[in-house]
């Protein structure tokens, strides 16, 4: 019941022009810009966004009120869009945050510094190391005798950004390697 009251209160107020004229009053400058509906990349829920753009820089993300899933609402992660590099419209036209990483950033075990590697590096490190856990833990066959033919030292959380083609086949590679442990990230 207070809830109640104070929501008349409030909608009694607005009406009387107070709201208004505080609403007046607010810069709404940061929508200005070139504003491009999207689908938030997190999840597969699939909420639409509507991007505002200006200079080259996301100045605001908003949920879509016109799409029929999210209806304008957006949770967190969606929300936060603008953190990641984003596509706002058409073929390689891409809106950089400047703070996401593009190098790829090493701290060997016991260091105090990170240090810069190139990609080939990276890769070739991740494909020793995902090789090496592999034979070191992989079963034959299981405490009964019944063959297994798996590793449960490694583990994999899918994205729901990725397309059904590319989780396919990285879920067909994980399996012919013997990863029985894999999970999705919007059940997080």
């Amino acid at each position: 019941m207070k809830g109640l009251g104070l929501g008349t209160a409030g909608l009694a107020l607005w009406e009387a022009g107070a709201g208004k004229e505080a609403l007046a009053a607010q810069d709404f400058s940061f929508k200005k810009g070139r504003e491009v509906p999207t689908i938030c990349p997190y999840c597969g829920v699939g909420c639409g966004i509507i991007v505002t753009e200006r200079d080259g820089k996301i100045v605001n993300v908003e949920g879509d009120p016109d799409h029929p899933i999210n209806q304008g609402a957006l949770c967190p992660k969606g929300m936060s869009v603008s953190d990641i590099s984003f596509v706002v419209a058409g073929k390689n036209n891409r809106v950089p945050n400047p703070r996401r990483l593009t190098k790829v950033l090493y701290r060997a075990p016991g260091s105090g510094h990170w240090e810069e590697k190139d990609w080939d590096w990276a890769l070739r490190e991740i494909a020793l190391r995902i090789k090496a856990t592999r034979d070191e833990t992989f079963e034959l066959k299981d405490a009964s005798g019944v063959t297994v033919n798996r590793t449960q030292a490694i583990a994999h959380v899918g994205s729901a950004s990725l397309d059904n083609e590319e989780n396919y086949l990285i879920h067909k590679f994980l399996r012919s390697i013997g990863v029985i442990n894999l999970d999705h990230h919007a059940r997080l």
